[in-house]
């Protein structure tokens, strides 16, 4: 694919992203599904309604009519997709910083287009082969109201809402600013939680943090956890399908952590759990544990959504899967990622013991990352040709389903290009921090030096 990546295709909007390309990316899309009636929903992002028009106008050009959904999570339109059994259009950037937008394609039975059917609607993008109506036969567009009440409605029947609500849990919330602050704070207080918040005003220019829910972003929920006295930190990022956690104290948890604690619970032996290539030890040690097995494939949910279907038509038993970015998929709720949905899970958890009791069993994990930017695929190009090179003189193990991950035994070192964002990210994990970091300086200075050169 050229256009689509891992999780649809990004760029800084009104630059990479226009309107004249999402345009034409609607048309490809209304002209490759076929069907009678699309929808359309969006993240708070400042250019979202303007990306999301001009999606309507090339839908409505094929004869198709349009659904607007207006502002609502991901997992939302995701949910109203199945529900109606009509194909979406989500725009937006998820973590991306606040100058970027984005396009997702959903399908009619709310997951997220595989692969192949990303590929076909590239074909008719990239050829320009479009379904055109006659003037009288475009379609028609239409607001849909309640779409985000009927979303918390299903998360509420979907989840053990007694069991949390009698732990009378105390939860600190930060959506920073994204479509989460329209649905989290209502969902998490009809679960029976006494909720506080902090950036929970929807505003796409995010001026409370960045939409990536990374530690650094993310101080000022563990300052309202401390002084609340809260129970738990949750945080989403833009587009409110994924969850962070902060412990009782206002510690932020790794989201290996957190994945590793939800398939502890999720796993029985014979079971099948997907991740990615920079999976945590961590979540392997889980599944031995279970006496289960872990697939791997390379960074992205579209690639962790085919694999799951690939393993579940052969009768493979996928209870829970993910990545440790707070991404979480319960195939057996809706094969795809829902920030609010995960942390619903995990407050039925935390109801029976503290969130630093429950991800104590998976620390001592350091886990280091770094970014590397690029300005030419010349220069990405030879910075991958460099993580090539660190691995033939290495004697660590080497897997290249998506990059060049090198297990060493104790620790290990992932280098690949962003999916979505012009850099090549660098991952290490290890058990002492001096060690990963040791990792991770010696791939970047590897990339740096072929960067220069380039």
């Amino acid at each position: 694919m050229k256009v689509f990546g891992s999780s649809g295709t990004r760029g800084v909007a009104n630059e990479e992203l226009t309107p004249e390309f999402v345009l034409r990316v609607a048309k490809a899309a209304g002209t490759a599904w076929d069907v009678d009636r699309i929808a359309i929903a969006r993240d708070t992002r400042h250019t979202g309604r303007m990306l999301a028009d001009a999606a309507a106008s090339g839908i409505v050009s094929t004869g198709t009519d349009v659904d607007r959904l207006g502002i609502l999570p991901t997992p939302g339109a995701q949910f109203y997709a199945e529900r109606e059994g009509v194909p979406t259009i989500v725009i937006t950037a998820s973590h991306n910083p606040p100058q970027y937008n984005g396009v997702k394609l959903v399908g009619s039975d709310g997951v997220e287009l595989a692969i192949d059917d990303l590929e076909r609607i590239e074909e008719a993008l990239l050829a320009e082969s479009f379904e055109v109506a006659a003037w009288d036969e475009t379609g028609r567009s239409r607001d849909v109201d309640g779409v985000r009440r009927d979303y918390i409605d299903e998360l509420l029947a979907t989840v053990d809402r007694e069991r949390i609500a009698d732990a009378d849990l105390t939860v600190a919330l930060d959506p920073g600013h994204g479509a989460g602050a329209l649905v989290s704070p209502e969902f998490f207080r009809e679960l029976g939680c006494r909720v506080v918040t902090v950036n929970s005003q929807a505003d796409g220019h995010f001026p409370g943090r960045d939409p990536e829910p990374v530690p650094d972003n993310l101080e000022d929920l563990g300052r309202l956890v401390r002084a609340t006295d809260a129970d738990i930190g949750i945080a989403h990022d833009g587009d409110a399908d994924r969850a962070i956690f902060f412990d009782e104290t206002g510690e932020y948890i790794e989201g290996d952590a957190t994945l590793a604690a939800l398939a502890a619970a999720e796993l029985e032996p014979g079971d099948t759990t997907v991740s990615a290539v920079n999976v945590s030890q961590r979540l392997v040690d889980v599944v031995n544990d279970a006496g289960a097995s872990i697939e791997l494939t390379p960074i992205g949910s579209t690639n962790i959504i085919t694999r799951i279907e690939e393993l579940e038509a052969n009768d493979r038993r996928v209870p829970v899967a993910g990545e440790g970015n707070g991404g979480i998929f319960f195939p057996g709720f809706r094969l795809s990622r829902d920030g609010a949905f995960t942390a619903a899970r995990f407050l039925e958890l935390v109801a029976d013991q503290s969130v630093s009791d429950l991800v104590e069993p998976y620390g001592g994990y350091a886990n280091v990352r770094r970014n590397v930017e690029y300005d030419s695929t010349a220069e990405r190009d030879a910075m991958i040709d460099a993580a090539a090179n660190q691995a033939k003189t290495s004697e660590a193990e080497l897997n290249t389903r998506d990059g060049y991950r090198l297990d060493h035994g104790d620790a290990w070192v992932l280098a690949r290009p962003s999916g979505t964002e012009p850099l090549v990210r660098i991952y290490a994990e290890a058990r002492d921090s001096s060690r990963a970091d040791e990792l991770v300086d010696d791939m970047y200075r590897a990339l740096i030096e072929a960067k220069d050169e380039a």
